[in-house]
C-alpha cells in the first residue's frame, strides 16, 4: 500500500493544475457546450503598447491626403490673383492657337485676285474686295489704295510710305498680343514672392509675440507652408506663360516676315502702274 500511495503522489505532481493549460500551449479555438454544439472563442488580441507618459493606447489616425482644394486653401490670399492669372494664361493660349495662323496674314486666293486687279489697274475693285477680307495684307492694300484713290496726284513715295506704315502697324498688333503672356510670366512669380514675404513675417511675428510649445511650432509651420505653396504656384504659372510666349513670339516673327513679303509685292505692282502713268502724263503735257 505504501508503494501504491507513493506512485500516485508522483503522478499528481507531474500532471498540470486543473483549469490551467500547460506552458507554451495555445488556447483552444472552440469549446463544446452542454448540448453538444461548438462555440468559437474570440481570438486573443495583441495588446498595444501605451503611449509613453500617458498610460493610454492612441487610436489609429486616418491618413490626411493632400487634395487640390486643400493645396489652394493652404496658399492663402495669393491664390486668388494667381488663379486669375492661370485662367488668363489658358484663355490667351487657346486664342493664340486659333488666331496666329498664316491665313490671318494672307491667303493664296486674295493674292491672286490682287495681282489680276492691280495689273488691270482696277483700284476700286481691289479696294472693294480688300474691305471684305480680314487678312493683314488686305488691310495694308485697303489703306494704300484708299489714299491713292482719294489723292490721285500724290507722289509714289507718299503712297509707299502709307503702305509701309500700315504694314508696321499690323506687325506691331501681332507682337503686342503675345506680350500679355510675358506680362503674366513676370507678375506671377512676383505675387508668389510677395506671399512668401508675408508668410515669413507672419511666422516670425507669432514667435515674437511669445508663443510657446505647440502653438509656436504650429504658427511657424503654417506661415512657412503658406509662403512655399504660393511661391511654387507662382513659379509654375510664370514658367508656363514664358514657354508659350517664346513659342508664339517665334511664330509671330515668321508671320511678320510673310506680311512684309506680301506687302512688298503689292507695293511693287503699284509702282509699275505709277511708272506707266507718268509717261502718259508727260505726253499729255507735251501735247498741250
Amino acid at each position: 500500500m505504501a508503494v501504491i500511495g507513493l506512485g500516485l503522489s508522483q503522478l499528481n505532481a507531474q500532471a498540470p493544475a486543473e483549469g490551467k493549460p500547460p506552458a507554451g500551449s495555445r488556447p483552444p479555438a472552440a469549446a463544446p457546450t452542454a448540448d453538444g454544439s461548438v462555440t468559437r472563442l474570440p481570438a486573443a488580441e495583441t495588446p498595444r503598447a501605451p503611449k509613453p507618459g500617458t498610460g493610454y493606447v492612441p487610436a489609429a489616425q486616418p491618413k490626411d491626403e493632400m487634395t487640390l482644394l486643400k493645396l489652394v486653401e493652404s496658399g492663402g490670399w495669393a491664390m486668388v490673383p494667381l488663379g486669375v492669372m492661370s485662367v488668363l494664361t489658358v484663355m490667351l493660349v487657346l486664342v493664340f492657337l486659333a488666331t496666329l495662323r498664316r491665313s490671318a496674314i494672307l491667303t493664296t486666293h486674295y493674292m491672286n485676285t490682287a495681282d489680276v486687279l492691280l495689273k488691270k489697274r482696277d483700284y476700286l475693285g481691289l479696294l472693294a474686295i480688300s474691305s471684305r477680307h480680314g487678312e493683314a495684307v488686305a488691310r495694308v492694300v485697303q489703306r494704300t489704295l484708299d489714299f491713292a484713290t482719294k489723292n490721285p496726284g500724290a507722289n509714289f513715295d507718299v503712297v509707299k510710305s502709307i503702305a509701309e506704315s500700315e504694314a508696321s502697324a499690323q506687325a506691331a498688333s501681332f507682337q503686342h498680343r503675345v506680350t500679355y503672356l510675358a506680362d503674366i510670366g513676370t507678375l506671377s512669380p512676383m505675387v508668389g514672392l510677395l506671399a512668401t514675404v508675408v508668410g515669413i513675417v507672419k511666422s516670425f511675428g507669432g514667435l515674437g509675440r511669445g508663443l510657446v510649445g505647440q502653438n509656436r511650432d504650429w504658427a511657424l509651420a503654417s506661415g512657412v507652408s503658406e509662403a512655399l505653396v504660393a511661391t511654387g504656384v507662382g513659379l509654375v504659372i510664370g514658367v508656363t506663360a514664358f514657354v508659350f510666349y517664346a513659342l508664339f513670339r517665334n511664330k509671330v516673327q515668321r508671320l511678320i516676315s510673310d506680311l512684309e513679303v506680301a506687302a512688298s509685292h503689292v507695293v511693287g505692282l503699284i509702282a509699275l502702274n505709277y511708272k506707266k502713268r507718268e509717261p502718259s502724263r508727260a505726253a499729255m503735257d507735251e501735247e498741250f
